[in-house]
């Protein structure tokens, strides 16, 4: 039987429940790893018929969590940010993302003075997902037509992040039009 996006959810759900923690998190790498063997289902979710854009495939009332497909019709390479108290799970369907991490140096947490420094690059392929945890900091690159499944610990339009700014040595709010409201 192919692994489908009710069983994705399913067993997600059951890692969150067991392990609300990194360890959990790493379980949905693995299942969104999983879910994207699934030819049928990148097809349906990702493929070329699908629309252009981020949407929303299934929302989980009780744990939060969300899963999104991402249609990207142009290339885009994002800031260093954040998921504030979220988390996320990037699996790549399509084409690639060239993802870089980053560590805070000045000890702060939130909004103002920033540095920061790349500890790490690497590119995900087709088939490969990512964990960025609680607080992580991290920057997207990616190229015309490249599309992922996304898994994020809450909708984060509800959740308070930041954006760095590396030249002017800042960390910045992402303005979201309910960020402040969850």
């Amino acid at each position: 039987m192919t692994y489908s996006l009710d069983s994705f959810v399913k067993d997600a759900q059951a890692a969150l429940k067991a392990n609300n923690n990194a360890a959990g998190r790493e379980q949905v790498r693995a299942l969104l790893e999983k879910l994207l063997a699934n030819k049928a289902f990148v097809e349906e979710a990702v493929g070329p018929a699908a629309p252009m854009g981020a949407r929303k495939l299934y929302e989980d009332k009780d744990l939060g969590f969300v899963v999104l497909a991402h249609c990207n019709p142009k290339a885009h390479k994002s800031p260093p940010h954040d998921h504030g108290a979220s988390w996320a799970v990037y699996g790549q369907a399509v084409n690639y993302t060239d993802m870089s991490e980053f560590k805070r140096l000045d000890g702060g947490e939130g909004e103002g003075e920033a540095k920061l420094e790349k500890v790490k690059s690497y590119r995900l392929e087709p088939g490969h997902a990512g964990v960025y945890d609680v607080g992580a900091i991290h920057a997207i690159d990616y190229p015309e037509g490249s599309r992922f499944v996304r898994v994020t610990g809450r909708d984060l339009d509800y959740v308070r992040r930041l954006k760095f700014d590396m030249a002017a040595g800042k960390a910045i709010p992402i303005e979201s039009a309910t960020a402040g409201a969850g």
